[in-house]
């Protein structure tokens, strides 16, 4: 079974998402991860729910391409969150054949988290969508062991947990709880790097989650471990935002290459 590769958006966000749809193809991927909404309100952002015109480009793209979407992201769990105004999502995300929907935990009431959590699985399940809680530090859902806990209580078939390897390294997550996660609540991954051990300031994990991630292979995580903690041939978005790369001229399509080697390379050490 051939492996999936997704380009994730925040590797190379200053594109547009046929730039990126490009990019993707020219470097060797048969996915991309799409912004439909952005992770911060200072992020340059491309208004795909809201710019026809875009969403026409982008699919066209996607066909003479070939590129497929892997997942959409970022929706927020907040305390205020009505879960039906999500639908433009989900509906984007029938049309352009995403399979996967990233979601934070931005709630401290986990029990809220969760009921709500269940509501974005129900209304996505129609358009064949598997929404994923992702884990991060500085949210309310800030481990895998608390990932888990609100997936399992939302209690839906379709809800997943992502593990993002920034964020298992950051936040002290252990391979014993992934271990026990089923298979099932795992559908892709996203890999990337870093170098050093946690910092005691989350200002600078949050800094570095966004500027400062290594290629595969080049920092401390123990990936090989991992990776061997997934379900075999797991799909992979590669979210490995690099502004030191970015500073010295590197274009997005050599970064996007530099990526995909750097994962086969880890890959390649997985094998007996």
């Amino acid at each position: 079974m051939r492996r999936p590769f997704s380009l994730a958006a925040l590797t190379v966000l200053e594109l547009s998402p046929v730039e990126m749809i490009e990019v993707a193809a020219r470097a060797g991927y048969s996915h991309v991860g799409l912004r439909t909404e952005p992770a911060t309100s200072a992020e340059h952002h491309y208004p795909l729910l809201a710019d026809a015109a875009l969403r026409r480009a982008t699919l066209a793209r996607l066909r003479d391409t070939g590129i497929r979407v892997l997942d959409l992201e970022i929706l927020r769990l907040k305390p205020d969150t009505q879960v039906r105004a999500f639908e433009s999502h989900l509906a984007f995300g029938g049309d352009c054949g995403a399979t996967e929907l990233l979601v934070a935990g931005n709630d401290p009431d986990l029990s809220r988290c969760a009921e709500r959590f269940g509501q974005l699985c129900e209304l996505a399940a129609p358009y064949g969508i598997h929404p994923h809680l992702e884990f991060m530090p500085w949210t309310d859902v800030p481990d895998l062991a608390t990932a888990i806990s609100v997936v399992e209580q939302a209690g839906q078939a379709n809800g997943c947990v992502l593990v993002d390897a920034f964020h298992f390294n950051r936040s002290g997550s252990s391979l014993s709880q992934l271990e026990q996660l089923p298979p099932g609540r795992m559908r892709y991954a996203q890999l990337c790097d870093i170098a050093g051990p946690p910092p005691a300031d989350m200002a600078r994990i949050l800094y570095e989650a966004r500027n400062e991630r290594c290629m595969p292979g080049d920092g401390d995580c123990d990936l090989p471990s991992l990776l061997r903690a997934l379900p075999p041939a797991i799909s992979l978005s590669l979210e490995i935002p690099t502004r030191r790369l970015l500073e010295q001229g590197m274009s997005p399509l050599e970064r996007a290459t530099l990526a995909l080697e750097a994962t086969h390379r880890v890959l390649e050490r997985l094998c007996p």
